[in-house]
C-alpha cells in the first residue's frame, strides 16, 4: 500500500482536513452568536449559552479535505464526488431541522435519500466482508440498504450527543477504527475518506470537548453519521463500522424500544436531572427514554466530564472489538 498511498499525501490531507476546520470554527461561533442561534447547556449549574451549528465549520473543513483528496488522487475523482455528495445533502437536512425543526417520522426519510449520489454514481460494491464467512454477493439487496445505512448512522450520530464532547470524541475514536481497519484489510479508499474526516473531527472535539465552547447541532450529527456511513460502504468497512458503531445502535435501540415511536429529543423529558452541586442523575420517570445516558448515571451521580469519559471508554471497547473484527476478516479473505 506504501507506493499508493505515501505518508506524505495522508499527512497532508489530515492536517489540511484539521486546519480548516480549527480556523473555521471561531469564525462560526462568532456568526452564530450574531445570529442568535444558540442554545443553553443544560448539564451546568450556570446554564451557559452556547452557539450552536459548528457543524458548518465540520462541512468546510471536510470539502477542503475532500478537494484536496481529488487533486492528490484524480483517478478517486468519483469516488470523492459520491462521498462529498451523500454528506452534504445529510448536512443541508441538519441545517434545515436546526433552523425549522423537523418531523421525528420525516428526518430518517430524508437522510436516506443521502446515500442515491453513491447509488447512482455506482461507487460502492454489492457485497460484505464477514469474518470465517468472506464475502457475500448482495447484488440485489445491497442497494436497497444503502440508504437505510445512512439513515441509521445520521440518526444515531445524532440521537447519541448527550453531553458535552461525546459526539465528536465518539465519532473521532469510530473514524480512527475506520482508518486502522482500512489499513489492516487494505482498503485504500477507507484509508483516503477516513483521513479526510479524521482530521475534521478532531479539530471540532477541541472546541466541542467539555466545556464546550460549541454545539454541532444537526447539521453536524446528521453530516458527521453519514460521513461515517458512507465511508463504511465506500471503503467495503461495513461490518467493522457496525461492531464500532455499537454504542450508538444501542444507545438509538434502547431509546426508542422505551418510547415505542420515533422521537425527537425535544419532544421527551430528558433522561438525566442536574443536582444543584453540579452533577448529574438519571431520571426514573417513565416519560423519559431509556438511553446510554440514562444507564451509565444509574449507578450513580456523575459530573458531565466524568459521564463524557465513560463514552470514550465505551467507544475505545467498541473500536478495540472492531479491530479484532477487521483483524478476523483478513484471516477469512
Amino acid at each position: 500500500m506504501g507506493n499508493a498511498f505515501p505518508l506524505y499525501e495522508t499527512v497532508l490531507i489530515l492536517t489540511t482536513g484539521f486546519g480548516v476546520t480549527f480556523l473555521s470554527l471561531p469564525i462560526v461561533i462568532t456568526k452564530m452568536r450574531e445570529l442568535n442561534i444558540v442554545g443553553r447547556d443544560a448539564h451546568k449549574t450556570d446554564h451557559p449559552i452556547i452557539p450552536e451549528m459548528g457543524g458548518i465549520a465540520i462541512l468546510v473543513g471536510l470539502v477542503v479535505s475532500s478537494i484536496l483528496v481529488s487533486i492528490l488522487f484524480p483517478e478517486k475523482l468519483s469516488l470523492v464526488l459520491s462521498f462529498l455528495s451523500t454528506v452534504l445533502i445529510a448536512g443541508l437536512i441538519g441545517a434545515y431541522d436546526d433552523l425549522k425543526p423537523l418531523n421525528a417520522k420525516v428526518k430518517p426519510i430524508l437522510t436516506a435519500f443521502a446515500g442515491f449520489p453513491i447509488l447512482l454514481m455506482g461507487t460502492y460494491t454489492p457485497s460484505i466482508v464477514f469474518p470465517f464467512i468472506g464475502a457475500t454477493r448482495l447484488t440485489m439487496v445491497y442497494p436497497l440498504l444503502l440508504p437505510i445505512v445512512m439513515a441509521v448512522t445520521s440518526n444515531a450520530v445524532n440521537m447519541m450527543d448527550p453531553f458535552n464532547g461525546v459526539m465528536g470524541g465518539s465519532t473521532s475514536i469510530i473514524t480512527l477504527t475506520l482508518l486502522l481497519s482500512a489499513l489492516i484489510l487494505g482498503k485504500t479508499d477507507g484509508v483516503i475518506l477516513s483521513m479526510a474526516l479524521l482530521g475534521v473531527l478532531l479539530a471540532f472535539y477541541y472546541y466541542n470537548k467539555y466545556p464546550s465552547k460549541v454545539f454541532s447541532g444537526d447539521v453536524g450529527s446528521l453530516g458527521v453519521g453519514t460521513a461515517i456511513g458512507a465511508i463504511a460502504v465506500l471503503g467495503h468497512l461495513e461490518v467493522v463500522a457496525m461492531v464500532a458503531f455499537m454504542p450508538q445502535i444501542m444507545n438509538a435501540f434502547y431509546g426508542l424500544s422505551s418510547i415505542g415511536h420515533l422521537y425527537e429529543r425535544r419532544e421527551v423529558a430528558r433522561p438525566t436531572r442536574l443536582m444543584e452541586d453540579g452533577r448529574m442523575m438519571a431520571r426514573t420517570d417513565s416519560g423519559a427514554p431509556i438511553t446510554l445516558a440514562r444507564f451509565i448515571l444509574a449507578r450513580g451521580p456523575l459530573r458531565e466530564n466524568q459521564a463524557s469519559l465513560v463514552f470514550m471508554v465505551l467507544s475505545i471497547i467498541a473500536g478495540c472489538l472492531a479491530l479484532i473484527t477487521a483483524s478476523l476478516m483478513l484471516v477469512s479473505t
